[in-house]
This record gives structure tokens, C-alpha cells and sequence, in this order.
């Protein structure tokens, strides 16, 4: 589509790149605004979500880098191509998530209040980072012959990252783009009529990705791994939604009282 945003001289911005960085900022900006609402400091917000994004960047390349772990063992001067790479969301998702807990179990801040408040965020963020991964011709469908198929035809997309060139494509970008949109206007639509209990937004968005993902995954042909029959994401999702139902059953029966007030940060 559009990999590269401008060159100027040797140095080439990538709308890819462009628009992760700004999925990240308006993600951390809808959290901190949500923080206010919920009592929360919103200096520890800013910081726990610095803490996200740089956990979700490493995590992404690091699951990558597993999942295509033969193509840089065999090719050792690949590994400079994490650089370029977003990587796996699933992968960026879990290490923050966990980088996440520690955080905000160590400085007191009330464990699933925090986590609904970030979680519309990331949703809106991975909307914006999956039109980066449009433009940049990566995370692509399958050959279809569909009416809204899309066909690719810059070469540094498929130098960068193997997107097939002049055939139509199933737009996954744009699939999970639009089912990110969708899950966010639900749980931003549940809130405004129950905010319901502490940890319900969290993991009603987590069972609502591992849904739409693995149904996505169906139509993704790029190499993405395998575990037993399903892809790397498939797979993930297999653990995820199930964790997800049992812990919306428990915490509906487990009162956590909301934040009276912010915290201030030491």
C-alpha cells in the first residue's frame, strides 16, 4: 500500500512505525482520562503505561522471533529485520499484561480497576496499529477472489516483509481493525450502563479478541507458527477465552471496592 511515509536523504519513515506510535499515545491518553474517572492517580497510570508499552514492543518481537525462530537460526542476519517488525500482538499483549500485574501490585493500586481502565485503550490502539500493518503490507489474508479483496504492489513491502505482490487478498488488517472497533464501542457501551464489577471491561475485551482473533486467523497467509493443529495465535487464543469465561464468573461473585480517591505517587 504505503510502507514508506517520506525519505529524506538516507533517513526513510515508515508509516508502519507512524502509526504504532500513535495506536500507543492515544491508547495511553484514553487510559489516563479513564484513570480520572476511577480515582486513580494518574501520575502511576502514566508510568504503568510507559511500562506497557515498552513490555508490549519487546514482548511482540520476542514472540515473534520464537515463532519464526528457524528463518533467524538459519539466517542469523535476519534478526535485524525485528528491528523493522512489529511483531506478535499476542506476544506483546501477554509479557505487558504480566509486566503490568507486577506493577500494580507493587505499588498497592487496585489490581482489575486499573486493568479495565487500560483496556478500551488497547482496543483503540490495536485499531490504529493494524491500518500500520495495512499500509506497511504485513499481517495479510489469504489469496481471495472477494469483492473487497485487496492486491499489493509495492516491492518493498514484499523485500520487507513477503507480501505477495499483484494478487488479491483477504484485507485481515482490516478485519481486525474492524472487530477491534466493535469490541471496543461494546465495552465502552457495558460500562455506560453498569460499570459492573472490578475486572469485567479487562476480560470480557480479553474473551472478545481470543473470538474474533482465532476466527481471523482462518483467513491470515502469512507464516505465523504452529502449535499442534492451530497457528501461534489460534493457540493462544484456545487458552485465553476459556481463562477469560472462568474469570468473569469469579470475579462477578468477588466484590473489590472501587478507588474513593487518587493515590498520590511516592
Amino acid at each position: 500500500m504505503y510502507p514508506k511515509l517520506f525519505e529524506l536523504g538516507p533517513f526513510t519513515v515508515y508509516t508502519y512505525g507512524v502509526l504504532l506510535a500513535v495506536s500507543y499515545l492515544i491508547g495511553l491518553k484514553m487510559a489516563m482520562s479513564r484513570a480520572k474517572t476511577r480515582g486513580l492517580d494518574s501520575n502511576r497510570v502514566l508510568d504503568l503505561g510507559i511500562y506497557i508499552i515498552i513490555a508490549a514492543l519487546v514482548g511482540a518481537k520476542a514472540l515473534l522471533a520464537i515463532v519464526d525462530f528457524n528463518v533467524y537460526w538459519n539466517s542469523p542476519r535476519e534478526i535485524l529485520s525485528l528491528l523493522r517488525s512489529g511483531g506478535v500482538f499476542y506476544g506483546g499483549l501477554i509479557l505487558a499484561v504480566a509486566v503490568a500485574f507486577r506493577y500494580i501490585l507493587k505499588h498497592g493500586m487496585p489490581l482489575w480497576t486499573t486493568c479495565d481502565v487500560f483496556a478500551p485503550g488497547i482496543a483503540l490502539g490495536h485499531v490504529v496499529g493494524r491500518f500500520g500493518c495495512l499500509f506497511a503490507g504485513c499481517c495479510y489474508g489469504k489469496e481471495t477472489h472477494v469483492p473487497w479483496a485487496i492486491t499489493f504492489r509495492d516491492p518493498f513491502a514484499a523485500a520487507n516483509v513477503g507480501t505477495p505482490l499483484g494478487v488479491p487478498l483477504h484485507p485481515t488488517q482490516l478485519y481486525e481493525a474492524g472487530a477491534e472497533l466493535l469490541i471496543l464501542l461494546l465495552l465502552l457501551g457495558m460500562e455506560r450502563r453498569s460499570r459492573g464489577f472490578p475486572g469485567r471491561t479487562f476480560w470480557l475485551y480479553m474473551l472478545l479478541y481470543g473470538v474474533s482473533r482465532f476466527i481471523i486467523e482462518f483467513y491470515r497467509g502469512d507464516e505465523r507458527g504452529t502449535v499442534l493443529m492451530f497457528s501461534t495465535s489460534q493457540f493462544i487464543s484456545v487458552l485465553l477465552v476459556p481463562l477469560a469465561i472462568v474469570m468473569l464468573f469469579v470475579l462477578s461473585r468477588v466484590k473489590e471496592p472501587e478507588p474513593k480517591r487518587a493515590r498520590k505517587a511516592a
